[in-house]
């Protein structure tokens, strides 16, 4: 009798322990995950000279072919100019000051025709305001446009050159050498590199910026000007300047802006070294389309993919999934990596929130949380009462 009572104690006691004392979570079987694997194409470069190209803002891009030698870079060198100009004199929003043309301005024009250089209108008497100036000088590319505002700015001719290798050095362009504004001397040389940091720098500047993406204006007492770059508006092109000189060839300081993937994505490049500019032109597009094509979308993870699973001791299973859709614009052939961290699960409803899978690309983190992809139940009492190891 004390025997069957110490039996009946113990089944009483063993019951609600067994059915209401708390499980032990499960851990989650994390899956071996599979990067995306797709190679970019080659970039097009052409044969000759020198070349970079790069996408602002993305690491590694930046790509080179033929030398890395200064070369002469030709009118070029008004970029140059234009910026080592407005940060002595700059615009500040408006026009700037007015510059009046003497006779030996004037005279600047047969000067610059003789030496078989671009020149514009310009009569003593002539006035026109410091913006307007810069417009002839990087739109119409005159050379004696270019020459008269360095001597304003400056004072005299070597006043400028010693400006401009201050304010080159102070930029980092060390592979770059002005002697004088225009680029009529083969003496103004430059790098393909150094040109693509310049780049930049002239599209930093927004007075610059607009005078290199503007196709055409009408300057009082010249008339109507047009941009020697013939790309200008076509294939996202938006500036910045040419160049061509019997010891540079065809040379061209370009800029493009794409839409790719839902990013706006500026490409800085520089080409130096055409035949002629026709051939140069279709270089370029060709480059830029490999560029276009260069950058990709890479899906890391779509709603739903399965990176852990859970089976839980009573039978049930989940699966720990990714709880939205994530992608990311990539330049080139970048790696993907990917860590998983799950917590321990026990009973709970569809959709909780289980952990992350943090993806790895260029340096950059993007995570993703996981969430249950069905609910895990509750074990039932018999369970309970038959395993009293994983109870208890």
């Amino acid at each position: 009798m004390v025997a069957l009572l110490a039996l009946v104690v113990a089944v009483g006691g063993y019951v609600p322990l067994a059915l209401l004392s708390p499980l032990a979570p499960a851990a989650a079987d994390v899956a071996a995950y599979t990067a995306p694997a797709e190679a970019s194409p080659d970039l097009t470069f052409p044969a000759y000279g020198a070349t970079a190209v790069e996408a602002i803002g993305w690491d590694d891009s930046l790509t080179t072919s033929g030398d890395e030698r200064p070369r002469p870079i030709a009118s070029i060198s008004k970029v140059v100019t234009a910026l080592v100009v407005l940060d002595e004199k700059p615009l500040d929003g408006g026009d700037g000051p007015t510059l009046t043309f003497g006779p030996a301005e004037a005279a600047l024009v047969d000067a610059y025709r003789a030496q078989n250089g671009k020149v514009a209108p310009m009569a003593a008497g002539q006035a026109l305001t410091e913006r307007q100036v810069l417009e002839v000088m990087l739109i119409e590319s005159a050379n004696n446009y270019a020459e008269v505002l360095a001597r304003w700015a400056f004072g005299s001719d070597q006043a400028f050159v010693d400006a401009a290798a201050a304010w080159l050095a102070d930029h980092g362009l060390t592979s770059t050498t002005l002697v004088e504004p225009t680029g009529l001397s083969p003496q103004n040389t430059s790098t393909s590199t150094d040109l693509i940091a310049l780049g930049r720098l002239a599209l930093a500047d927004p007075d610059v910026a607009r005078t290199v993406g503007t196709t055409t204006t009408t300057v009082p007492g010249i008339g109507e000007i047009s941009n020697s770059n013939e790309l200008l508006g076509l294939d996202g092109v938006v500036g910045i300047k040419t160049g061509t000189l019997d010891e540079a060839g065809a040379c061209l300081l370009f800029a493009a802006d794409y839409t790719v993937g839902g990013q706006e994505v500026t490409v800085v490049g520089a080409m130096l070294g055409g035949v002629d500019h026709d051939q140069l032109d279709r270089d370029v597009q060709a480059l830029l389309a490999s560029v276009a094509d260069r950058f990709r979308t890479v899906t890391l993870t779509t709603r739903g993919d399965a990176f852990a699973d859970y089976d839980l001791p009573w039978g049930d299973a989940a699966r720990a999934v990714a709880a939205e859709d994530a992608s990311v614009l990539v330049w080139g052939d970048e790696t993907v990596e990917a860590s998983v961290e799950t917590d321990d699960v026990g009973a709970a409803p569809a959709g909780t929130h289980v952990g992350d899978v943090t993806f790895t690309v260029d340096g950059e983190r993007h995570v993703v949380p996981l969430e249950l992809d069905s609910t895990i139940g509750e074990p039932g009492a018999w369970w309970r009462l038959t395993h009293p190891d994983e109870v208890l």
